[in-house]
């Protein structure tokens, strides 16, 4: 089964509007294991908007199932997660400032930073993954970095999905066909949600890993935590 890691950044963005420690960011990661999430996945960023450094220090102790880190390898990020030892680290390319991850990483003009990073992390013994589109060419790079995996950035597959779900699934499934073709692991995240996750999981049923994040903390607005856990889960069943 392709395993769901709850992305709690949207937590803490709400915790972080008023001050204090309301929602509890650690609190809601032990619920969100209890209620049935095989991860938990966190992506700290340098202005700290949303989930901040110290967070991730405190969540290590408490996260049983499987710690994601996601974040721009930059001195401060790879200081941090050789620190904590996350199992796993999902490399994003996110300039400072921007609003959410928008692209996958161009692995053939960046290929030797991502092998040195990747070195490094896996030095560590830090499982690491690449975030990045369904080109043929970049994913045939990720394989040269020496990364384990790769996330399939699923944005333009959620935007073309209620127009033509055929169509919008079409290039995933020959990114991910490719990805386990060179010797990677295929990871999503992006914009996945109740309405389209099903399809994608069926489409691609060796799948790895789901990271999902706005849509299920906006749908635990309506259906309450432990049950949109549970209703996320019944999309990735077999």
């Amino acid at each position: 089964m392709t395993r769901l890691s709850v992305n709690i950044n949207k937590v803490a963005t709400i915790r972080n509007a008023r001050g204090g420690n309301v929602p509890d960011v650690q609190k809601v990661a032990v619920d969100c294991e209890h209620f049935g999430a095989q991860g938990i996945t966190v992506h700290p960023r340098p202005d700290e908007r949303h989930i901040r450094f110290k967070d991730v220090e405190l969540l290590k102790p408490l996260v049983t199932t499987e710690f994601n880190i996601e974040g721009y390898p930059s001195k401060e990020f790879l200081e941090l997660v050789t620190r904590i030892i996350p199992h796993q680290v999902t490399l994003v390319p996110d300039p400072p400032g921007v609003l959410t991850s928008s692209e996958g990483w161009d692995t053939i003009t960046h290929l030797d930073f991502l092998i040195q990073v990747i070195e490094q992390l896996k030095n560590e013994g830090i499982r690491t993954s690449i975030f990045i589109g369904t080109e043929a060419e970049l994913i045939e790079g990720a394989a040269r970095t020496g990364t384990d995996r790769v996330e399939l950035y699923t944005e333009p597959y959620a935007t073309q999905y209620p127009e033509d779900r055929e169509k919008a699934i079409k290039p995933f499934v020959s990114a991910a066909d490719i990805a386990r073709k060179v010797g990677l692991e295929i990871n999503a995240g992006h914009d996945l949600s109740l309405e389209n996750l099903r399809f994608f999981k069926q489409k691609i049923p060796f799948l790895k890993e789901v990271s999902i994040g706005h849509a299920l903390i906006s749908d635990a607005l309506y259906y309450g935590l432990q049950n949109t856990i549970q209703m996320y889960l019944r999309q990735l069943r077999d």
